[in-house]
């Protein structure tokens, strides 16, 4: 388990903190802040961090076993930041659930997936380290600066305690162990350690019963232990995907068009935005359509009917209708927003494109670019990119002095780039 790339978890960026605090607020946060305050040796990094912290400008955070990692940007470059912590070894394991298992108050919020303070006197009984000691957390970052720990490893110190304020188990998954594997070895030594009671004290048989059972009581829905010990994990369930874009295809030139049908097509669109909302697919709910994008919808979804004809007769400009349009089909709302908007993204998420887009090409090979707001324009090609608020890159080709959507959207910048190119 040690060392597992499938317990390593992801956290997205912190945004900017403008004047709030930098250390973590719930007790194992201040905890893990007093550490690394406790054991550097540099205050005025740990000063420079404090302030980097609150910037916004680290990148999502990903937490493994005996590792968190971060990209940071400064302008247009990036810098990935590493922080290391030796991981306990499966001796110091099992002495820490071994003294745990003699606190009922600890194994209790530990069972119910909280960290709680007495933990850290179990811990010490142990002679186990769970928080930083000296020389515990290495840092290394290419930013190359010569304080030790550099502002952005000490940043990422101060972005891990406010981790730990939203869940304290990180900090057993930073020393090896995530938080179904540490509850499933507690109830293992705590059922062991009852069998042995029972076994060794004939004279209080009853009491080493009631142990083993209520040992036994803490195992998912009362199975009994060797049933739960002597099977295999059964699999998960897969979550089910979100459903498809819900587009009618209506090939028929009559105007005889249910209008029932036409009502229960929208209302999918509708819930399928909602559930994609729900479920994080995008950042806001949609918002209701006005006349301009009602048209422009109904004219993505109806193709080949009347109404499309109707519709491009009564905007004016049949041709705008027909781009809108097509940006609806291959994006949907969002899609029709980054053919008629323009937006300046953050600077870090630019910098993340280029730096995609140079590792994604031999050196020398990577196409002139024209970056001007959202757009990213392959220069004397009539070819462009272009960022959505989604965190998607859209592909455009020019027609005629226009420039019209070409493909479906990525979120790798590489592949939309790569498609653009090979027509």
């Amino acid at each position: 388990m040690s060392g597992d790339e499938t317990d390593a978890r992801g956290f997205p960026a912190f945004a900017a903190r403008r004047g709030s605090r930098a250390r973590g607020q719930s007790w194992w946060g201040k905890a893990w802040a007093d550490a690394l305050e406790d054991t550097s040796l540099d205050e005025e990094a740990l000063k420079k961090g404090r302030a980097y912290a609150r910037t916004g400008r680290l990148g999502p955070i990903t937490i493994s076993p005996g590792r968190i990692s971060t990209t940071g940007y400064e302008g247009d470059t990036s810098f990935r930041t590493v922080l290391t912590l030796e991981e306990l070894d499966e001796d110091d394991w099992e002495l820490l659930w071994e003294k745990t298992a003699e606190r009922s108050d600890v194994i209790d919020e530990l069972l119910a997936g909280r960290l709680p303070p007495d933990l850290l006197e179990a811990a010490e009984d142990a002679r186990v380290r769970l928080l930083p000691g000296y020389g515990d957390l290495e840092a290394d970052c290419d930013c190359d600066a010569f304080d030790h720990p550099c502002k952005h490893a000490a940043a990422l110190c101060y972005q891990a305690s406010w981790l730990l304020d939203e869940d304290t188990m990180l900090l057993l998954l930073l020393r090896g162990r995530g938080a179904e594997a540490a509850q499933e070895e507690l109830r293992s030594v705590m059922l062991m350690q009852a069998i042995v009671s029972g076994l060794g004290d004939e004279d209080d048989a009853d009491g080493a019963e009631e142990e083993t059972k209520a040992a036994a009581a803490r195992l998912p829905d009362g199975t009994p232990a060797e049933e739960v010990f002597g099977r295999g994990p059964a699999a998960l369930p897969e979550l089910p995907p979100l459903p498809g874009p819900t587009v009618r295809q209506d090939t028929s030139d009559g105007a005889g068009a249910d209008p029932l049908e036409q009502l229960v097509t929208t209302a999918a669109v509708r819930a399928r935005e909602l559930l994609a909302y729900t479920h994080g697919f995008t950042a806001e709910p949609p918002a209701p359509l006005g006349l301009w994008r009602d048209c422009v919808r109904i004219a993505a979804t109806r193709p080949g009917s009347q109404v499309l004809a109707r519709l491009r007769e009564a905007c004016g400009s049949p041709e705008q209708l027909d781009r809108a349009a097509e940006a609806w089909r291959l994006g949907g709302s969002t899609g029709l927003d980054v053919l008629e908007e323009a937006w300046t993204p953050l600077k870090q998420d630019t910098a993340r494109a280029r730096t995609a887009l140079t590792a994604g090409w031999e050196q020398n090979e990577l196409p002139e670019l024209e970056v001007r707001d959202n757009h990213w324009t392959l220069a004397g090609s009539g070819l462009q990119l272009r960022y959505g608020r989604d965190g998607r890159w859209y592909p455009y080709r020019q027609e005629d002095g226009r420039w019209w959507p070409a493909a479906s959207p990525h979120h790798d910048p590489v592949e939309v780039l790569a498609g653009l190119l090979d027509g």
